[in-house]
C-alpha cells in the first residue's frame, strides 16, 4: 500500500524534528504552513516565474501540462492566502521570464515585425498611453501599430496610446524656442488649446469700407504664361517703400479711435494670424492693449509675424543648426528671410510701373515721407475697413476696423473692369534637401502636374496659405497671384527665377484648403470678450512653441518700449566709444 506525503508529514514529532508546531499562538491568522494537495510536485524550491493559476481558476495537477512542465506548482492552489494586496495591479508583468522562445522570428505585414503575445487589452495597465515611452518595434497592419515598453521595465504591446508611423522610429524631437522671453513678471491669466479654438463659430458680414489711401499699379499679365523653354524669369531686386506699420502706430487708426468708429482695431496680419492660429506650428505672440473700451492688437518691433514661414506645417520640417542640420541655408530663420526677400521683390517686379496708367485711392499714402524717403513707393493701397463681431446678446455693437492690403489691379477680360489683386509667393529651396516636405521638382512638375504642386504646398504651408487667402478676404480682394519662385541654384539662396504666376479666387481657394472664416471670427471674438473683462493694460498672447495652445499673459505697461529704449542707448553708447 503506498504511503502518502501527509501521512508523512503528520507523523513526524513537532518538538524535536521537522514538521508543523503543535500550538497556533505565535502564528498570524491562524495559518500554520502553505497547504498543499497530493498532486502537487516537488520541483524547484524557489520560482516565481509561475502566475499561481491558469486561465480558469483552477491549480494543482490541472494545471500541469507540457507548456508549463518546467514550472513549479507546488501549492498553487491557496497560494493566494498570502498574496500581498499592493496599490497597482501587478499581473502584467514578471520579474523573470523562463518560457522557451524559438529563434525564429515571426514576421507579418510588409516590413515584418515581430509578434509579442498579449497584445489585447488586458487590464488597466495592459494599455500604452501617457505612462508608455520608447517605440520598440513597429509592424502590423500597414506600420501602424507600436509596441510600447512600460516605465516599470515589463515589455507589452498595448493597443491605445499613440500610433506612429514607419518613419517616427528616428524623428527627432522638437524643443523650439518661444517668439518671446517670457519674464517672471508677466502673469499668465488664460491657456487655451486649439482643440477648444476649433469649436468657436461666429458668422459675420462681409464688412464695409471706411477709407482708402495709397495707389496700385496694373498687373503685367505676361507673368500668367508658363517661361519659355530654355528660358527662365531672373527675379530682381526692385527697391521699393513699404510699410508695415503696427495698428497702435497707425495715424489713421488713431483717428478712427478717437471719433469711436469701431471697439476693436487691427491689421490683416495681425488678423489673420489669429484667425489662423490653429494652424500654426512656431511660436508667435501678438500684443494686446486695453485702454477704456478700446483694445489695439499689435506686434512687436522685428516681431515673428513679419517674416514669411517657409514649410511650417511639414511632417520634415526644416531643423535648426541645434537638431542636426548641417545646411546652414537651409536653417528655418534663413529660410524666413528668404522668402521674406523673395516677396517683396515678386510683388514689385510683376507690375507695370507707369505714372499715366495706375489706380488712385481716395488719399495718399499716410506713411510716406517725400523729404526723408530716398526710394519711390511701392504699389500698395490700404483699405480701412469695418466688421460687426456683435451677437443677438450684446447691449452695444461690436466692431472691428482693420487695415488690409491691395498689391495690384487689373482689368477684366469680360467686363474689362477693375480688379483688385494681391501678390504673394511660394519659394523652392531644394527639394531633395530635409525639409522640402516631399515636395516635386518645380521646373519639370509645376506645368505639368500643377495640381499636385499645389496640393503639396497647401500640406506643407498650410498656415501661410491659410493666412494669405484670409488677408485676400478680409480686403475684399478679387484675386490673389501665387507666384512660384525657385534657386536659380540649390546651394545659392540669393539668386533666383520665377517659375509661374498662377491665380486664384481667394473664397474659393479657402474652400479648398478648409478654411473656415466663420472660426476665425469665433476665434478673434473669444479673445477679444476675454480681454475686455480685464482692467486697462498690456497683455500678450503667445503661441507655445512645443504645444498646440495659446497663453495670455498680463504685462507690465512698459515692457516692450523699456526694452527698445536700452538698445537704443546701448548702440549710442557704442558709437560714442569708438
Amino acid at each position: 500500500m503506498p504511503i502518502s506525503l501527509s501521512s508523512i508529514v503528520t507523523a513526524l514529532p513537532s518538538e524535536d524534528s521537522w514538521g508543523p508546531p503543535t500550538t497556533t499562538d505565535a502564528l498570524v491568522d491562524g495559518v500554520p504552513y502553505a497547504p498543499y494537495s497530493k498532486g502537487d510536485k516537488l520541483g524547484r524550491m524557489a520560482d516565481w516565474t509561475t502566475e499561481g493559476k491558469d486561465r480558469d481558476g483552477r491549480g494543482g495537477r490541472q494545471q500541469y501540462n507540457r507548456n508549463y512542465r518546467d514550472q513549479q506548482v507546488y501549492g498553487a492552489g491557496t497560494s493566494s492566502l498570502f498574496a500581498v494586496q499592493v496599490a497597482e495591479d501587478e499581473s502584467s508583468f514578471s520579474v523573470v521570464d523562463n518560457t522557451r522562445t524559438s529563434t525564429k522570428t515571426r514576421g507579418f505585414g510588409r516590413g515584418g515585425g515581430t509578434i509579442f503575445r498579449g497584445r489585447g487589452r488586458g487590464g488597466r495597465d495592459q494599455r500604452g498611453g501617457r505612462g508608455t515611452f520608447q517605440n520598440s518595434r513597429v509592424g502590423g497592419r500597414g506600420g501602424q501599430q507600436a509596441y510600447l515598453y512600460d516605465q516599470r521595465g515589463g515589455a507589452r504591446g498595448g493597443r491605445g496610446g499613440r500610433r506612429f508611423g514607419w518613419k517616427d522610429y528616428d524623428k527627432p524631437q522638437r524643443n523650439r524656442d518661444s517668439s518671446v522671453n517670457i519674464k517672471p513678471d508677466w502673469t499668465m491669466l488664460e491657456e487655451i488649446d486649439f482643440a477648444r479654438l476649433l469649436k468657436l463659430n461666429l458668422e459675420t458680414s462681409a464688412g464695409e469700407d471706411i477709407d482708402s489711401y495709397g495707389f496700385l499699379y496694373y498687373y503685367d499679365r505676361g507673368y500668367d504664361k508658363p517661361p519659355v523653354k530654355n528660358t527662365e524669369r531672373k527675379l530682381n531686386v526692385v527697391d521699393r517703400a513699404a510699410y508695415n506699420v503696427t495698428t497702435s502706430s497707425d495715424p489713421i487708426i488713431q483717428e478712427l479711435a478717437e471719433k469711436d468708429e469701431a471697439t476693436i482695431f487691427a491689421t490683416d496680419n495681425i488678423l489673420s494670424m489669429l484667425m489662423c492660429a490653429p494652424r500654426s506650428v512656431y511660436s508667435w505672440d501678438l500684443v494686446i492693449t486695453k485702454q477704456g473700451s478700446k483694445l489695439y492688437l499689435d506686434k512687436r518691433d522685428g516681431s515673428s509675424l513679419d517674416m514669411v514661414s517657409v514649410n511650417e506645417n511639414a511632417a520634415d520640417a526644416p531643423l535648426e543648426a541645434s537638431e542636426g542640420n548641417k545646411d546652414s541655408i537651409n536653417f528655418p530663420g534663413a529660410l524666413a528671410l528668404e522668402a521674406t526677400f523673395i516677396n517683396h521683390n515678386f510683388a514689385n517686379q510683376t507690375v507695370m510701373e507707369s505714372e499715366t496708367s495706375k489706380l488712385e485711392m481716395q488719399h495718399e499714402n499716410p506713411f510716406y515721407n517725400p523729404s526723408e524717403e530716398t526710394e519711390p513707393l511701392a504699389s500698395k493701397a490700404y483699405k480701412y475697413r469695418r466688421f460687426d463681431l456683435s451677437l443677438e446678446k450684446d447691449e452695444d455693437p461690436l466692431h472691428l476696423i482693420v487695415r488690409t492690403e491691395i498689391d495690384a489691379v487689373v482689368k477684366n477680360n469680360i467686363s474689362g473692369e477693375d480688379q483688385l489683386l494681391t501678390l504673394k509667393a511660394l519659394n523652392e529651396f531644394d527639394h531633395k534637401a530635409q525639409g522640402s516636405g516631399g515636395a516635386l521638382d518645380w521646373r519639370t512638375k509645376l506645368t505639368s502636374q500643377r495640381g499636385a504642386v499645389v496640393a503639396t504646398e497647401m500640406k506643407n504651408n498650410s498656415c501661410k496659405l491659410a493666412r494669405w487667402a484670409t488677408q485676400a478676404i478680409l480686403a475684399g480682394a478679387d484675386v490673389m497671384k501665387l507666384g512660384f519662385v525657385s534657386r536659380a541654384s540649390p546651394k545659392i539662396p540669393d539668386r533666383h527665377v520665377i517659375l509661374g504666376v498662377v491665380g486664384y479666387d481667394p473664397r474659393k481657394f479657402a474652400e479648398q484648403m478648409n478654411l473656415n472664416l466663420a472660426n476665425g471670427w469665433g476665434i478673434v471674438r473669444t479673445i477679444v470678450d476675454m480681454c475686455r473683462n480685464m482692467k486697462d493694460g498690456k497683455y500678450v498672447l503667445v503661441k507655445d512653441p512645443n504645444k498646440a495652445l495659446l497663453r495670455l499673459y498680463e504685462v507690465p505697461v512698459g515692457t516692450f518700449e523699456e526694452e527698445d529704449g536700452e538698445e537704443i542707448e546701448g548702440t549710442e553708447a557704442g558709437g560714442d566709444e569708438e
